[in-house]
This record gives structure tokens, C-alpha cells and sequence, in this order.
């Protein structure tokens, strides 16, 4: 399940009021089991899978791509593999590590592991979610945010996407905060 850390060190970790938190950015997160990951648990542990491994787990959630295509037009997914071995992890971090937009949104559905991302709400303040197997995370278009593995550099998603440039980032040129970044 989910965790929203606060700018203020507080950890949320009830749905609902990372809902809330989130509302007023418009990014939505659902945590949904379609019961899907007993079809294929070695898979979720493989760090390296064939194109037709990550096509059979994309494949089994097209009930999560269904429902995004109605309420989003998503027109195409993928699956996104960061482990250790990733012959593009530093590139990745450095492409989505930084504050930025999208042209469109950027929906993603966890299979397994987790990705960390920050966000930068009305007030200025940030906060940075986790997110973790099953979650279903909704960011609307231009909303600023990054996103990183967290130090299992261990993530399985599906990616959506509306647009071929929706998931381009158009870097904003905010910090991250040193509040956000320090332990409290």
C-alpha cells in the first residue's frame, strides 16, 4: 500500500487521506487487486523479462487498461522493468528524477516492487508518494512531479499512454525540497 510523506515529516498511510491530500493536484490513487499476480508470481520475481513475459503480465490487466481507456483515452501500454541490471536505469533517473509536466496524463498500474514520486502541490509545499503492488496512480497532465526507484531499484508497472509525447518531460526547474529530503 501506498505512503505520502508530508513536508512536515509526517507519514500518511491511510487511502483516504492520501486521497485527500492529493485531491487538490487531481492525481487519483486506487489500490486495485484484479487477482491477477497468482497467474504469474515467478514473473513479478524475474528481474529480467522476454518481450512476451512482459506481454503475457500486460496482457492479464487489460481490465486496468479497459477502464483507463474509458475515463482517459489511454490508446497504448507498456511495462516498465527497472531492477539492478537495467541497461537504461541511469538514464531513466535522470530523465524522471528531476521536476517536470507532461502534455498528457500519466497513468500507472504496480505490479510489483515500488517507485517513489514527488509532487509539488498549490501552496509550494511537497510531498512524496510511494508506491507500491497494486496501486493505480493518476497523475493529470501538467501537474509537476518526479519520480525515481527507491533503493531496491526493484519496479514492475504498466504504463499508459494518451498521446506518443504524453510521457516526454518538460522540465519545471523547481528543487526538491530540503525538508522533503531530510529525516525527521
Amino acid at each position: 500500500m501506498a505512503n505520502l510523506l508530508l513536508d512536515d515529516g509526517t507519514i500518511e498511510s491511510d487511502l483516504g487521506e492520501i486521497a485527500r491530500e492529493l485531491a487538490p493536484l487531481g492525481i487519483q490513487l486506487k489500490h486495485y487487486d484484479p487477482g491477477t499476480s497468482l497467474l504469474f508470481p515467478n514473473l513479478l520475481d524475474q528481474d529480467v523479462l522476454t518481450e512476451t513475459e512482459k506481454r503475457y503480465c500486460v496482457e492479464l490487466h487489460n481490465s486496468v487498461f479497459e477502464f483507463l481507456q474509458q475515463e482517459n483515452g489511454a490508446l497504448w501500454c507498456d511495462l516498465l522493468n527497472v531492477h539492478p541490471g537495467s541497461f537504461n536505469l541511469h538514464h531513466l533517473i535522470a530523465t524522471y528524477g528531476r521536476y517536470h509536466t507532461h502534455p498528457a496524463p500519466e497513468p500507472v498500474y504496480v505490479l510489483a516492487g515500488e517507485m517513489i514520486y514527488g509532487f509539488v502541490r498549490p501552496d509550494g509545499s511537497q510531498v512524496q508518494l510511494l508506491i507500491q503492488a497494486q496501486d493505480c496512480l493518476y497523475i493529470p497532465a501538467d501537474v509537476e512531479h518526479w519520480c525515481g526507484p527507491t533503493a531496491l531499484l526493484s519496479f514492475k508497472g504498466i504504463r499508459y499512454f494518451a498521446i506518443a509525447e504524453g510521457w516526454i518531460p518538460n522540465y519545471t526547474g523547481t528543487q526538491v525540497s530540503d525538508s522533503i529530503q531530510k529525516p525527521r
